[in-house]
């Protein structure tokens, strides 16, 4: 008897696969949830710290994380969606309550200093401009306490779109941030034309590296790469002390994760401000 592929369907020609129909019903419905809480406005950004290294508990920033909020008023994180609308004009929309918000905060508490994630696509749409300089208008300074996180795939996508917008924008202070830092394809020749202030090291070379030879020799690749071009380097995904103190001794300047606390859709600066006057 001849032996079947494992992968092999007795699907007829022509007829759909029963998988492709389940992904394409999952992602509608995904598109579908997403639209109406941007319709509604039903959407929240989390807050996560970044803390310095040699001092934890002093904190650099925090990241500003999207959340839509479902039919039931579940909240959704970022990653349950952001891959189906990323190409999607929704995703731009998203782009523009994350951003408008983040500003609000900024407005609102002026020892806040806050990243934001963004997409490239999202340079070329008229409306997420329009509320960057819509604020930056109202207060000429605020800039300086924005960090815009752009992922290395994206920027990759349209290097020379980034290169130009982080050009315009760097006049008002507006730091940047390359998240997902060695997961993507970045041209290092490209490192001399970026104005990245800062990269964010992906987590998957970050959690248990402290007994990974391999991701060891990453992070250290990695470190060298962005010390060579003077930026500030972010480790993600730190769950574990053993990790943090590899980090710490490899260069890194801060450190994010939920060993320093997990995002939260309370503001932490407000805990800390009841806090202190509690005391």
């Amino acid at each position: 008897m001849k032996k079947r592929h494992f992968w092999k369907t007795d699907i007829p020609e022509g007829a759909e696969n029963p998988l492709s129909a389940a992904i394409v019903a999952r992602d509608r419905n995904v598109v579908d949830m997403v639209a109406e809480a941007v319709k509604h406005d039903q959407t929240l950004l989390a807050y996560q710290p970044i803390v310095q290294s040699h001092s934890p508990e002093t904190i650099a920033f925090y990241e500003g994380y999207i959340r839509v909020m479902d039919a039931t008023g579940r909240i959704i994180p970022a990653r349950e969606f952001m891959n189906v609308i990323e190409e999607r004009e929704l995703g731009r929309k998203l782009d523009c309550l994350a951003l408008e918000q983040g500003l609000q905060v900024l407005q609102r508490n002026p020892n806040v200093r806050l990243s934001i994630n963004m997409s490239a696509r999202s340079i070329g749409y008229s409306q997420w401009l329009k509320v960057l300089e819509r604020f930056l208008a109202r207060d000429r300074f605020l800039g300086e306490r924005l960090v815009l996180e752009i992922t290395e795939a994206s920027a990759m996508a349209a290097p020379e779109l980034v290169i130009d917008f982080m050009d315009q924008m760097q006049q008002h202070g507006i730091a940047f941030a390359l998240d997902n830092f060695g997961a993507g394809t970045t041209a290092i020749a490209h490192f001399r034309d970026f104005f990245f202030d800062a990269v964010k090291i992906d987590g998957q070379f970050v959690r248990g590296v402290h007994s990974n030879h391999d991701n060891q020799a990453v992070i250290l690749a990695l470190v060298a790469i962005a010390k060579q071009f003077d930026m500030f380097i972010v480790a993600e995904s730190v769950e574990r002390q053993e990790d943090a103190d590899f980090l710490i001794e490899a260069g890194v300047d801060c450190l994010q994760g939920f060993l320093y606390g997990a995002p939260s859709i309370t503001p932490p600066w407000q805990e800390e401000d009841g806090a202190r006057a509690r005391a």
